[in-house]
């Protein structure tokens, strides 16, 4: 886990980086951002509040401005004006989706850090899209004057990425964020930071779950008669492993979920295919990242929906819902509950 000593200043330049498929242009500062000591708080908080996690990256370096002009500021933090154009400059080039969103874009020198117990130096770049706008009042001698302002909401930060001066040989470890939706997702990390994720405890639950969700929801249809109940049935039983656990062991998850013969093998034949298309090993033990699992348990769905008329939650006991046809051919659900609140 990383921390960020929040009673350091630190230096910080804002730029302006449009979309260039909409020829919105770019504004560059001419110096450093001064802000009043004041803010240090607001500003510190606005910057480290969506950095919750383990996920970490390394940069790939071949020919990536981003992690050249990193190791320049990390040289020499009188560098941070200079590369925070060249970063600008090169999101820019970067922003041609005609829905990548212009915004301000923050980089910020944090002196002191912690990674692991180690002391570091960071390197943040933070980028804000969204505008909201505010009410303002004030008070004169016979009513209020009340107006309209757009700012940035402090609660939210569209992307951003923590870079701590460790592991350089490998390209640095790097926390990023994007919280981009649609085709525009993968943007910020694939083409403008240029990261690959690290091999971790994270990475090793993370591909994981993704396995055993797409297994259940698009492999064991095809293989096998079974109904929306059993595979949601599946996902919770997968869902409760993964929380209960602290260590994944494959043939222990076989025996506690998968249970019968013919789905080990099955699960088996599809982890191979699974790690040939995507490019990757899934291990068969790793101690259980409980944040990867947090996460991943958001895209878990235990819901079966059922036209537009009902969605059936199931969080329990496969035995206490049943599924049929009656003698029109109407299909429905019978439910069995000890009360009702």
């Amino acid at each position: 886990m990383h921390f960020v000593n929040p009673e350091e200043t630190f230096d910080l330049v804002i730029h302006r980086v449009g979309n260039r498929a909409a020829e919105e242009g770019i504004h560059l500062s001419k110096t450093l951002t001064f802000y009043p000591p004041e803010l240090t708080d607001t500003l510190y908080n606005f910057f480290m509040k969506p950095f919750k996690t383990e996920e970490y990256f390394h940069f790939k370096k071949e020919e990536n401005p981003v992690f050249e002009g990193i190791q320049k500021i990390f040289e020499d933090p009188t560098q941070l004006f200079t590369q925070s154009v060249i970063f600008a400059e090169h999101l820019f080039k970067a922003s041609h989706h005609p829905k990548v969103k212009g915004g301000e874009l923050f980089v910020v020198f944090f002196p002191d850090a912690l990674l692991e117990g180690e002391n570091v130096r960071v390197v943040g770049i933070f980028k804000s899209e969204t505008k909201h706008n505010f009410l303002k009042t004030q008070p004169d001698e016979n009513a209020y004057k009340i107006w309209s302002e757009q700012g940035i909401l402090l609660s939210k930060l569209d992307k951003g990425c923590l870079i701590f001066n460790a592991e350089k040989e490998d390209g640095y470890v790097v926390a990023s964020v994007d919280n981009s939706k649609g085709e525009e997702f993968g943007i910020w990390n694939d083409e403008f930071l240029q990261v690959t994720q690290l091999k971790n405890e994270y990475f090793d639950t993370e591909n994981t779950l993704n396995l055993c969700k797409s297994y259940v929801m698009d492999k064991l249809p095809e293989e096998f008669e079974v109904s929306k109940v059993d595979q949601v049935d599946l996902l919770n039983n997968t869902m409760k492993f993964f929380k209960e656990a602290d260590t994944f062991e494959i043939n222990e998850f076989a025996e506690n979920v998968l249970v019968q013969d013919e789905l080990k093998q099955s699960f088996d034949d599809y982890k191979k295919r699974f790690e040939e298309v995507y490019e990757v090993d899934v291990n068969d033990h790793f101690e259980i990242s409980k944040n990867a699992v947090k996460k991943q348990a958001r895209f878990f769905k235990s819901i079966i929906k059922l036209d537009k008329n009902f969605h059936i939650y199931v969080h329990g006991d496969r035995k206490r819902i049943e599924q049929g046809t009656d003698e029109e051919g109407k299909k429905f659900y019978k439910l069995y509950y000890d009360s009702e609140n």
